[in-house]
């Protein structure tokens, strides 16, 4: 793997939309996947003997345009790569506001290589919300980074991002689908 953490973060800005607005979905079973309501890390499980997660960078910085819009601070934010069988299927970009860093019962900033779906759907404070998608550019930093994984992108990338709501204060997951895991899904079929 050619990723570093010199390039955190690989996050872009980029226009997510309401599945019932947005112009395309993909006819693929990716749509089932984007549009899934539970723990895509335990989807992810289910189709591999090892999974396993790799983090690419995690820090204090300011959102980028357009990510939280009423944001004003600085936020954590951690960005991992998911792998199924040490082959990485999604890059994956947390933001946390600082109100909930402080949160005694989540230690979201000591994560480490465990993955954050596991705590996000085991708690029973934490409420998942809406699910919003978006297709990425084939020359944009994402695609940078699936070609540092020696993942060429030849189609678009489609990624889904979801709001968990704790008490009265949100965070924020992204979930990019990188080359291998779209042809995976749609050559295999898989649900």
């Amino acid at each position: 793997m050619n990723v570093t953490s010199n390039s955190f973060p690989y996050g872009e800005s980029i226009q997510w939309f309401s599945p019932e607005k947005a112009a395309t979905l993909p006819h693929t079973p990716l749509k089932s996947w984007l549009l899934a309501n539970g723990s895509l890390t335990e989807k992810l499980k289910k189709h591999c003997t090892n999974f396993s997660v790799t983090v690419l960078g995690e820090h204090l910085l300011s959102p980028l345009k357009g990510e939280l819009p009423s944001q004003t601070e600085p936020v954590w934010v951690r960005e991992v790569l998911l792998s199924l069988d040490d082959i990485p299927w999604v890059f994956a970009r947390t933001l946390i506001p600082q109100a909930l860093l402080d949160n005694t019962l989540h230690d979201f900033i000591h994560l480490g290589n465990r993955p954050l779906g596991e705590l996000l759907f085991t708690s029973p404070d934490i409420v998942p919300g809406k699910i919003e998608v978006a297709a990425f550019e084939t020359c944009g930093r994402l695609a940078q980074l699936a070609t540092s994984l020696s993942q060429p992108v030849d189609d678009t990338l489609w990624g889904r991002r979801r709001y968990f709501h704790i008490g009265s204060s949100e965070l924020i997951v992204s979930e990019i689908f990188l080359p291998i895991a779209a042809e995976t899904i749609k050559k295999y079929r898989l649900d």
